[in-house]
């Protein structure tokens, strides 16, 4: 895929805004964006999570540390130049958000509302990251924790604006991604970040019990492209950005070839993740490229 045609209409729009663009997906999503667009790029991050190191030194990018609840007066004199708005921004774990409720729905409810209705007050398209947690169980997880209730609102939300108000949005599904600048220590850690340093540590992988939970792993690559597709061949749905390839906890250890140590059982953990659609394949031409067998292999490899 080429750079992205700009026509003369669409060049006076030409503001990319990724909240979040300081963590894990923002980041590679905006080193992506630069190479397939020439479009500026606006990051909003409170660096909670998102770190400097993120930073792409680029001169179509700008870097805000602020609150998303304040983007109405951060974006006030863009907001007519403004194309998209990828939000990315959020508070992201499960268990954690049982250990900090407060602050996740902080995030999640009213920073997102703001960032909605900055949307939607000035008729940008949002790309919203939902998440996958809430298809679990027939769709009854959707409650089984504070973030996947925060996220699965906010979903409602975007779609109840678009009926009473036209606005323009995508849903993105991620499913456990990881690559590279994924977290690896900290309560905010990804999965297979974890399993990383711990084997390049050479400890015993430490896995919540049972290890039985199946869950569909994502390369960040793969993830990002589908952002890109979403954004350029979007026809306002949902889609899921996932390999549809399941693996236990206790199976993408044992990859790794190390000894394992198990840890209690955590609140709001589900079973396995499920992709009930094929609308990322169908609409947008995404499919998934990188096996994590693959990529565990790289890392014992080295």
């Amino acid at each position: 895929m080429g750079r992205q045609i700009i026509t003369s209409k669409s060049y006076m729009k030409n503001i990319i805004i990724v909240t979040g663009g300081a963590g894990f997906i923002g980041s590679n999503l905006i080193k992506y964006l630069l190479k397939k667009t020439k479009y500026k790029i606006i990051s909003i991050d409170n660096y909670s999570t998102g770190s400097i190191k993120n930073h792409v030194r680029h001169s179509n990018v700008r870097y805000i540390k602020n609150d998303n609840i304040n983007i109405f007066k951060i974006l006030k004199k863009y907001k007519k130049k403004i194309k998209v708005i990828f939000h990315f921004g959020e508070f992201s774990r499960i268990y954690q958000s049982f250990l900090k409720p407060k602050e996740c729905l902080e995030s999640n409810i009213n920073n997102s509302f703001a960032v909605i209705n900055f949307a939607k007050d000035n008729k940008i398209k949002i790309i919203y990251s939902a998440t996958s947690s809430a298809f679990g169980n027939d769709g009854k997880d959707e409650n089984l924790s504070p973030y996947a209730w925060s996220k699965t609102k906010n979903i409602e939300l975007i779609k109840n604006y678009s009926k009473w108000f036209g606005l323009k949005y995508e849903l993105l599904f991620f499913y456990n991604v990881y690559g590279s600048g994924q977290i690896q220590t900290g309560p905010m850690s990804t999965v297979i970040g974890i399993f990383e340093k711990q084997f390049k540590k050479k400890i015993p992988l430490t896995v919540v019990k049972p290890g039985t939970q199946k869950r569909d792993f994502t390369h960040i690559n793969d993830i990002i492209n589908g952002c890109y597709l979403a954004f350029r061949n979007g026809r306002q749905n949902e889609y899921m950005l996932g390999t549809d390839k399941q693996f236990s906890i206790l199976q993408i250890a044992k990859m790794f070839k190390r000894k394992i140590k198990f840890l209690p059982p955590r609140k709001g953990d589900r079973s396995s993740s499920n992709i009930p659609n094929n609308n990322a394949l169908n609409y947008l031409g995404y499919k998934a490229k990188v096996n994590i067998k693959d990529y565990i292999n790289n890392i014992i490899q080295q």
